[in-house]
């Protein structure tokens, strides 16, 4: 076997050797340049078509539509300034919150990951799942029994959208075996063992994020495009649209207008009204997003004024609008800054 290699080695040298690099790279060899064929190109007819064969010409498959962009200025504008990337959640992937008696986990990963994320800690935790709806976002246990606690107790787990998109929110309900138990109750009968039991999937989920699974039925079934949007009113001023109870968006707005450089100088709340003023600080990193964004005659007279941050409640009473604008209506402010600082407040709120 090794003397027929070394023969063919020989063989292939002596043919290399005998026939020179032209047979390899000349205009007839095998690796010939190619580049000028084109101009030996013969012109063909054109195709004629049988008779009756309509023809049809070439097209896109797919079209692209025409955009009506309300929000796009007519005549000579300047591009928006992008909205910082600091704006958002962070980078915590599981942060428990809590407002008044109720509390929750809000997750940085779509609600069809986290879904199979609980039924992975309810197998590990040793409970049995009674009760599962993927498309409504709930899972239930059996009873089990607390250690230090005289009666048994099940549990339930409930998936929502959070308000931003790619963001879910997930609610711990806990009740006790007590007689006979056919409907769950508004709020936990313990609601120290809540909390515990929250507490305990938030740091499960935090430790397992990277490796999350997706379930497609509950990312189908639980609404994924987030709470809030930004959207333009027939008359033609711009609003935040917010998909969340007076109480918890009366918050949630006054974190996102702290984390949006801005200072709250006053709020009334029965009139959902906030009063805040532009932090200087912000402006001190000139090439910073503030830096860029407050360039202009009529932005820097903004600096010094008051704004009014309007929250309402629409007829159904879980949706919010927030508007903004000068509580001195005489100071310049148009739509595309309007646009702008809401869009600032929007990636902050949650």
């Amino acid at each position: 076997m090794q003397v027929n290699r070394v023969k063919a080695i020989l063989v292939g040298g002596l043919l290399l050797s005998s026939t020179g690099c032209g047979a390899i790279l000349g205009d007839q060899g095998v690796f010939r340049d190619s580049s000028e064929d084109y101009k030996k190109a013969v012109e063909t007819p054109s195709v004629i078509l049988p008779a009756g064969t309509e023809s049809v010409p070439l097209r896109d498959i797919y079209v692209i539509p025409e955009i009506d962009d309300k929000f796009l200025s007519q005549g000579d504008f300047e591009v928006p300034k992008p909205v910082p990337l600091s704006a958002g959640n962070g980078t915590e992937v599981v942060r428990l919150q809590k407002l008044g008696d109720d509390s929750w986990a809000l997750i940085s990963l779509a609600p069809g990951q986290v879904w199979p994320q609980v039924r992975n800690f309810m197998a590990a935790s040793g409970m049995q799942i009674v009760h599962a709806d993927a498309r409504a976002g709930v899972m239930e246990s059996n009873w089990l029994t607390v250690e230090g606690q005289p009666l048994a107790s099940r549990f339930q787990f409930r998936m929502e959208q959070g308000v931003q998109r790619e963001t879910s929110e997930l609610h711990v309900l806990q009740m006790q075996q007590t007689g006979t138990v056919s409907a769950w109750p508004a709020k936990s009968d313990d609601p120290d063992q809540a909390a515990e039991m929250l507490r305990a999937i938030a740091q499960f989920l935090a430790d397992s994020a990277d490796s999350a699974p997706v379930s497609m039925i509950a990312e189908q079934g639980i609404a994924a495009s987030g709470k809030i949007s930004m959207q333009e009113a027939p008359n033609g001023y711009t609003f935040l649209r917010l998909e969340l109870p007076f109480n918890r968006a009366w918050a949630s707005l006054g974190r996102a207008l702290e984390k949006s450089s801005f200072e709250i100088t006053d709020r009334d709340r029965s009139n959902g009204t906030y009063y805040i003023r532009f932090l200087e600080g912000g402006a001190e990193d000139e090439d910073g997003w503030w830096g860029d964004f407050w360039d202009s005659a009529d932005d820097e007279t903004l600096f010094d004024e008051v704004l009014v941050v309007f929250l309402k409640a629409l007829p159904t009473g879980t949706t919010m609008t927030i508007t903004i604008q000068p509580q001195d209506v005489s100071v310049p402010f148009g739509k595309r800054k309007a646009q702008e600082l809401l869009s600032l407040i929007k990636g902050n709120i949650n």
